[in-house]
Parts: C-alpha cells; structure tokens; sequence
C-alpha cells in the first residue's frame, strides 16, 4: 500500500508580519513549513506539494496557493492536507463547513492541523472544529469593526489614509495622514484644468497629453516606484476620458479631503459599492491646493453647462453601465445630426490603435435589453415556482432573530457599564479608591459603555433594514410583474436590475452586435 501524499497548506499574513520582532519566528512561513515538513515524515506521508500564501488574510478566498490546494484535493492529487492551525486554512466558518465538512471526505482527503489538534480521522472532535470556525469567524468580524472604528476616526479629522496619493500630491514622510504638492504631477493637474477652462473637451485633452507622451496617473506611480495595481482590464499608459473627467470635479484639487466615496459591501469580500454624497468625509483645508478657487469655479460652472440629459432623466441611460467587451472602458454617448444617439467606445478616441472600439445604436441597445427582460419575466411567471426560482432575501427571519438578541445584549452591556460607572463614583466619594484610580477606571468603563452603544445603534438601523426587506419580500412576485411587458426602459430600471453591459462592433457582413448583460440578480 503506498504512502498517503500531503499538501502542506502554509499562510503568512500582513497582521502576522506586524507581530514578529528580530527574535520572534513563530510565525514565519520557514517556521510552518519546518514544523508541518517534519511531522509529515513522522506520519509516514509523501510530501506532494507545498502550498504558501504569503500577505493573505484567513478571510480571503482568492489566495492563489489556497485556491491551487483546494483544485488538487479535488481531482485526487492529495490525501491529507496539513497545516499549522485550522485558521491557517481558514478562519470563516462557512469554508470549514463546505471544504473541511462537505467536500473533503466526498474527495476521500483527510484534515490535519497540528496545533490545535483538528483531524477529520477523529470524529470526536468535528465540534471542536466548529468551535475554533466560529471563534475566527468571531475574530475577523471584531477585527472589521475596530479597523472601521479607527479609520473612520481618521477621516474625521481629515487624514489621509489611502495606500497612494492622488495624483498631483505625495504622502508627507514627516507627517502620517498628510499630503504634499507633487509638482511634476501637479503640472499636468494645472494644465488640464486650464485647458477644460479654455473650451477643450475631455477626450482632446486625454488626446493631447497622449500625443506628448505623457504618463497617466497609474503609469507614473508605476514609474515613481510605487507597487500600484489595477485589473487588467484597466492596465494602460493612456489617459482617457474618465480620467480627465474624475480629475476635473475631484476637491482634493482645491485643499479639501475627500474619502469614503466606496464602502465594502462585506468583511468577507473585497468588493465596494459607491456611498451617497452625504456619507463622504470631506474635510475643508487639510493640506495646500493645486488649483485656485477661480480657476475651479469656472471649471464647475463649465461642466454644469455642458452636461446634457440622455434619453431619460440628467443621467444617460447607460452611463457607466456600457462596457466596450474588448478593453473594458466605458462607453460615451454621441448624438448624429438626424438626432440619434449611440455609444461608443471612449478608449477608441484618446489615442491610435488604443482599442478596437466597440459601437451601437443606444436605441438598439435599450431594444437588445427591453427584449431579454420580458423575455426573463415571462420564462419565470409561467411558472408557479417563482418564489423558489428568485430568491429575493434569504434567512430574513433568522437574521432578525439573531440581531434582536444581540441588541438585547448590547443593552445589558451597557446598562452594566453604567451601573459600574455610578458605582466607582461612589467608591471615590468614600475614599475606597483615589482620584486617578477613578479617572482610569471610568475611561475605560465609558470607553466600553459607548461602544456597547454604538454597537445598539448599528444593530438597529440593521434590523430595520431586514424588516423592510421583509416587508418587501412578502411582496416580490408583484415586485418581477412591475417590469413585465415593458416597452421603454429608465434608468431606476437600469439601475435596479443590471450591473453592467459589454458591447462588442458588429459583426462582419451582418447587423449583429454581440452584448452581454450582467443582471444585479
């Protein structure tokens, strides 16, 4: 019989990083994979592969060694997977469940982490591993809340925290959360704003800097040294319209800082979703403007001007939501002379041979989506099975009973601060305790009394939430009917129901132009 082969699975992240010191390894990608090596070979194993992540936090699914670990257990490469402790593999309960619980013994691959002694060969500890599931699911939302709590803080007093400037400014290395005027960069900041002033559009001055040979602003942080990245969809040395229309209407121009325009959706995922203007944090004259306020204010009055309604509403029906399938960018609308409008591609005009371009009647296009929408309507109201098919809100019940109980303990905890706090008053009234044993003890009591409350407050403005979703779920299948047999679309709908559209050029010798939709469902 041969020998089990191991995957031995290590993780290193930033935080861990943090906590080492020169005489402290126990962290250390070397120090996990010494450990995990000499203990496969104390079992007997065949070492198949070592898989190392490093600077990846426990919550990230996209790790590319974890994700490379995971395809080899399923085809049979691996019998055992070891690590370290069970949080090296993962620390969200839902993984534990599906890979650990779930998948693993369907693939016949067996669990070890060696710490904490998980084993999947040991059925008497699976509620262990559930236990230690939860505790670093417990972990990762605490540590969400508090790195919310301290950077909110920062962009309340109007410290920059970003991992790069904008373009047109440098990090102060004498001063964390400052900025400083980059002038080479905050030349091209003047000129483009003067240029807008003097009557030229955004796509000829994205055009003109191209033509000089001019780095847009991802490139020259490249060349400065800085390690900035972008999908790939977007990697260009180009500038293009966005860039120049995003620079024009920017406040961090005028000395005022301005964050918080995208917030995370989740702690278990990466992904942002833009915040209303009036949940921004701008905070006036936290550093020295690059543009004056009348070369500003002109610029604004301009773009106020030129803006035009499209189709429906100030915004065009597409805006933002058309995509050229071959690069990516947004798509800008144009009017023809008869009056008809199509999109096109935006990175077609900003330089030669910059993209293939994508090209489209916007009438066509909003025919191609009234189509597939009544087309996706009628497949499912011909059913009965609609409620199943579409799932509007799941587990809402249960999510309300969860954050009703929470509330509830957050109210003890406050009452129970409060209570403290009334009680060493009276402890320092009696001399039981001194003055500044007093003053330590309420700070901190205070400190947890807000928190407690804080945490009410947010609970509670969640679980109104979840009764409006409730609210709304009773009533879903008339929900799907409003956009049943539609005839013209807007942008509410466009909004509502897609996420974003890649347009292609039509085909070769025929009327076709290949689109796809992706749905918000």
């Amino acid at each position: 019989m041969t020998n089990p082969k191991v995957g031995i699975y290590c993780r290193l992240s930033e935080e861990d990083k943090n906590k080492q010191s020169a005489a402290d390894d126990s962290n250390s990608i070397q120090n996990q994979k010494s450990m995990l090596i000499q203990y496969a070979l104390d079992q007997g194993w065949d070492i198949y592969r070592i898989y190392s992540d490093d600077d990846y936090a426990g919550a990230d699914r996209n790790r590319p060694e974890f994700k490379k670990l995971l395809s080899d257990a399923e085809h049979g490469k691996i019998d055992v997977v070891l690590c370290k402790t069970q949080s090296r593999f993962t620390r969200e309960l839902e993984l534990v469940e599906k890979y650990i619980h779930g998948l693993f013994p369907v693939w016949g691959v067996r669990f070890v982490s060696i710490v904490d002694n998980a084993d999947t060969d040991n059925k008497g500890n699976k509620k262990s591993r559930q236990i230690n599931g939860l505790v670093n699911e417990w972990y990762l939302e605490d540590m969400s809340d508090n790195i919310k709590s301290v950077l909110t803080n920062r962009r309340e007093n109007g410290l920059h925290i970003g991992a790069f400037a904008l373009y047109g400014y440098k990090k102060d290395p004498e001063k964390k959360g400052h900025l400083l005027i980059d002038e080479e960069a905050a030349e091209v900041v003047r000129e483009v704003f003067t240029l807008f002033s003097q009557g030229y559009g955004k796509t000829a001055i994205a055009r003109m800097l191209n033509d000089r040979g001019i780095p847009n602003p991802t490139e020259y942080k490249r060349l400065c040294g800085l390690r900035y990245r972008q999908p790939k969809s977007r990697q260009s040395t180009l500038w293009k319209y966005f860039a120049i229309s995003d620079m024009l209407v920017n406040e961090i121009y005028i000395g005022n800082m301005v964050q918080g325009k995208y917030g995370s959706v989740s702690y278990k995922t990466k992904k942002n979703k833009a915040r209303p203007r009036n949940q921004w944090y701008i905070v006036e004259g936290t550093h020295e403007a690059i543009i004056d306020r009348e070369l500003w204010n002109k610029v604004q009055a301009l773009i106020a001007e030129r803006a035009k309604p499209f189709s429906t509403g100030e915004i065009g029906l597409f805006a933002r939501k058309a995509r050229c399938i071959h690069c990516g960018y947004a798509m800008r609308s144009h009017k023809m002379s008869d009056g008809r409008r199509y999109l096109c591609c935006s990175n077609r005009h900003v330089s030669k041979d910059a993209c293939e371009g994508a090209f489209i009647s916007a009438a066509k296009l909003e025919q191609a989506v009234v189509d597939e929408i009544n087309s996706l309507s009628a497949q499912y109201l011909d059913k009965d099975e609609l409620e199943e098919r579409i799932e509007f809100q799941n587990h809402l019940a249960e999510q309300k009973k969860r954050l009703e109980k929470d509330i509830a303990a957050y109210r003890k905890k406050a009452a129970e601060y409060a209570t403290c706090i009334r009680k060493l008053y009276l402890d320092k009234i009696k001399e039981i305790i001194s003055e500044s044993e007093y003053l330590d003890f309420s700070k901190e009591f205070t400190s947890e009394k807000e928190r407690a409350e804080a945490l009410t407050l947010d609970a509670e403005k969640h679980l109104a939430d979840i009764e409006v979703k409730i609210q709304s779920a009773d009533n879903r299948r008339q929900l799907i009917e409003q956009y049943t047999h539609l005839e013209k679309l807007d942008r509410e709908t466009v909004d509502k129901l897609i996420d974003y559209i890649s347009v292609g050029r039509r085909i070769s010798g025929t009327k076709d132009v290949p689109i796809e939709i992706h749905w918000n469902f």
